[in-house]
């Protein structure tokens, strides 16, 4: 396709041609009615002028007769101007005036009409048009007076051209401007089409070009381009879980097939062959928590999961955290504690529950702390083996936060801690996939919200800052406890 038929096919073209035709036909319709009034005002000027000059006529013929009527339309013939007069006999013979000629039957008939004439002191063969009104005196005699239209035809030819004109300047003017426009909003589709050409290509980091105008394009190409940005970041999330699950599992699959291989070519006991199926199967359920764990992610991050979003109360989620692992933490020396304020959100209940238990879980299992060189109290011992869960609300956010004092994170790898299957070096030594805080940021990012990773003077303190639900004390939801799913 051309360039040039290209142009005349944008919508901008195409909507400039429409305005045009509306806006000429507006001119003219606004020029026709101009003219047809100017024309109106003329016509009634005219017969003001005639009718109250044969009144002046009439009185002078009630007054002097004939013979005074004659002679008042002999002068005034023989002024110059546009007026005409004509006195006939009853046999129609002329008797004074300065008409030469008229269409036929016009004396014949009294009152107004519009007429060819030609007048008797004009050289010229060609007719003019004359407004003339015929009056009929009681002797027979009739009297014509009119006025010559071509200052009217005139008037109106100078609108009618300067209509035409006015309509092709408009035209012209409208067809150069709709040109301009469409190259330019041409240019920058072009532009556009050429980014979503590489984008389709493959090159996932091409971005629209976005102007200084704001006008509807740039906000569109500023929102396409938003998009691209959460299309790249999930592609990348994607291919780097693909990755991920290459290498990461690579392991735990190679360990699964070694033990069983092991288990057949021992000839051992019936105890010992249990004891290899007991293992493969601890295995592989680490490995299906592994893949539950990667499709709550991807159920997160696609946003499916906001179909079963409901209000609830976060200090029940809390207090329900807190009632199904404060046996696991003893059991593993620490003291699990909770300090819930009711705070009202709108979310997904079940992932909310998930990621808090996943904080539950690192902090039980990484948030032991360091043996210390010196011997110390029982009250410090028990404060340092402590966790805490708390709910709260804090401006317009519900804070849902574990705290601990172990190791922790440090600070220039807490934003590394959060992607999946990354796992610090001192964690590397216990047991899981390092899924856990991946799923907790998901969680956060689907409902509006983001983890933050602090520091507890000692410790880590987990936060998940998710946006408050309006009208915090409405009915608080009935406080059931959550049993989540665990995620290594």
């Amino acid at each position: 396709m051309t360039a040039f038929g290209k142009l005349i096919r944008t919508t901008a073209f195409r909507l400039t041609l429409v305005y045009l035709f509306l806006f000429a036909l507006f001119a003219a319709s606004l020029l026709g009615y101009f003219a047809w009034n100017t024309r109106r005002l003329i016509t009634e000027q005219i017969t003001t002028t005639v009718n109250a000059e044969i009144g002046e006529i009439d009185k002078i013929y009630t007054r002097r007769g004939l013979s005074g009527l004659v002679n008042t339309i002999s002068n005034r013939s023989l002024r110059p101007g546009a007026n005409l007069y004509l006195v006939t006999m009853p046999n129609g013979q002329a008797v004074g005036g300065n008409v030469g000629s008229l269409a036929p039957g016009v004396m014949g008939t009294s009152g107004w009409s519009e007429t060819a004439y030609r007048r008797l002191d004009e050289q010229d063969t060609a007719d003019h048009r004359a407004l003339v009104r015929v009056t009929e005196f009681p002797n027979g005699f009739r009297l014509l007076i009119g006025r010559d239209l071509e200052e009217r035809r005139r008037l109106f030819g100078i609108v009618a051209k300067a209509a035409q004109w006015s309509i092709l300047v408009v035209i012209v003017l409208g067809i150069g401007g709709g040109i301009f426009v469409a190259r330019r909003v041409l240019r920058r589709i072009d532009a556009m089409t050429g980014t979503t050409r590489r984008i389709m290509a493959g090159d996932l980091s091409g971005r629209l070009p976005v102007g200084r105008s704001g006008d509807e394009l740039d906000r569109l190409a500023e929102n396409l381009n938003a998009m691209l940005e959460r299309i790249e970041a999930l592609m990348m999330g994607l291919k780097e879980v693909s990755d991920n699950i290459a290498h990461d599992l690579k392991t735990p699959l190679t360990r699964l097939r070694n033990r069983a291989e092991e288990a057949l070519a021992s000839s051992g006991s019936e105890a010992e062959y249990r004891a290899a199926l007991e293992r493969t199967i601890e295995e592989s359920d680490g490995l299906i928590r592994t893949f539950n764990a990667l499709l709550m992610i991807a159920r997160a991050e696609s946003g499916q999961a906001r179909g079963n979003m409901d209000d609830f109360d976060a200090a029940a989620v809390a207090k329900g955290i807190h009632e199904l692992y404060e046996p696991l933490a003893e059991d593993d020396g620490m003291m699990l504690r909770v300090n819930a304020a009711p705070a009202r959100l709108h979310g997904n209940r079940e992932l909310i529950s998930q990621a808090l238990a996943n904080l539950v879980e690192n902090a039980i299992k990484y948030g032991k702390p360091k043996p210390a060189l010196q011997p110390l109290g029982a009250d410090a011992v028990a404060g340092a083996r402590e966790i805490l869960i708390e709910a709260r609300r804090e401006g317009d956010a519900v804070l849902l936060s574990v705290s601990d004092h172990g190791p922790g994170i440090p600070e220039g790898d807490r934003k590394h801690a959060i992607e999946r299957f990354v796992r610090l070096e001192t964690s590397r030594t216990l047991p899981g996939s390092g899924l856990g805080l991946s799923l907790a940021s998901a969680v956060a990012t689907l409902h509006g919200g983001e983890l933050r990773l602090g520091d507890s003077h000692p410790g880590l303190v987990a936060t998940l800052a998710i946006p408050a639900l309006a009208g915090s004390s409405d009915r608080l939801a009935a406080q059931t406890p959550d049993v989540p799913q665990k995620v290594a």
